[in-house]
């Protein structure tokens, strides 16, 4: 059963065949156990949205709900669990990562609808609620931030690495970096872009956040890498949620690629950024 208040849903399109090839890799890589599953990983169905768990379900410990990136259209919670449990071991919080759904077979806004179930089967608990993502995650999580203002669910903090804030794709940066991130581009976001929106107007702030009502939004940690081609895109949220004096960091580190602290331990940022993180989460207490 759809939630009364769950945004109206569109049809969608079929995924190109390189997509597919894409995402078949990525799934034979988490069968094999090249991305081995971390301490106290557990698989298990939130409100119908197949969601992984790291740390114990203890009904005091705060909840942090992060969004894995891939543009919309592929990532899977795995690829974040090295992180997740990190983050669940050094902060006593219960992780949850959820695979929501994907475009372009379910374009925006499905995957925010599937957070939301989420977000309001966890809502009725005292325990501390905060939100993350990485890259396209950033977006699902900050869009959810505003659901989340609008329906009265207490988000205590919003975590960001590399957010994907403004599906207009025309900060300076994508030029400025495209020979520094070779991870992400101008080219490949437009085509993300292309297949979550499917014609919806990217100037919607649940599409594009970087748009929203700063004041709708918690306190925010952002990292970022100097060499990024998002790099404006944080540049700029933290600009208006700093002018609305909501309290935000933004966290810009040399030489350090897109998402690196979901991706990998040892890449050059990865430990800096987790450390602020965990900084940023104790202070909301």
């Amino acid at each position: 059963m759809t939630h009364p208040d769950a945004l109206p849903e569109r049809p969608g399109q079929s995924a190109p065949a390189d997509l597919q090839g894409k995402r078949h890799m990525l799934a034979a890589v988490i069968a094999g156990g090249a991305l081995p599953e971390a301490e106290g990983q557990v698989d298990e169905v939130i409100a119908r949205v197949r969601t992984i768990r790291f740390g114990h379900a203890r009904p005091d410990a705060p909840t942090i709900v992060h969004f894995h990136g891939g543009g919309f259209r592929q990532g899977a919670p795995e690829v974040c669990a090295r992180y997740a449990s990190a983050l669940a071991h050094a902060t006593g919080a219960t992780v949850l990562c959820p695979a929501y759904r994907l475009a372009p077979e379910a374009p925006f806004p499905a995957g925010l609808n599937d957070g939301m179930r989420v977000l309001r089967h966890l809502a009725p608990s005292p325990a501390p609620l905060m939100l993350a993502g990485d890259s396209a995650g950033g977006a699902i999580a900050a869009a959810l931030a505003q659901l989340c203002a609008r329906d009265g669910i207490a988000v205590a903090g919003l975590v960001l690495h590399s957010p994907w804030l403004d599906l207009r794709v025309t900060s300076a940066s994508y030029r400025t970096n495209a020979g520094s991130d070779p991870l992400f581009s101008e080219g490949s976001a437009t085509e993300a872009a292309r297949m979550y929106l499917q014609g919806y107007p990217a100037t919607d702030p649940l599409a594009s956040p970087v748009l929203g009502d700063p004041a709708l939004f918690p306190p925010t940690y952002i990292s970022v890498g100097l060499g990024e081609v998002l790099l404006d895109d944080a540049r700029a949220f933290h600009r208006r949620l700093i002018a609305a004096s909501v309290p935000a960091t933004l966290h810009e580190v040399a030489g350090m690629d897109h998402v690196a602290v979901t991706r990998g331990p040892d890449l050059p940022g990865s430990r800096e950024v987790l450390a602020a993180t965990l900084s940023f989460l104790a202070g909301l207490h």
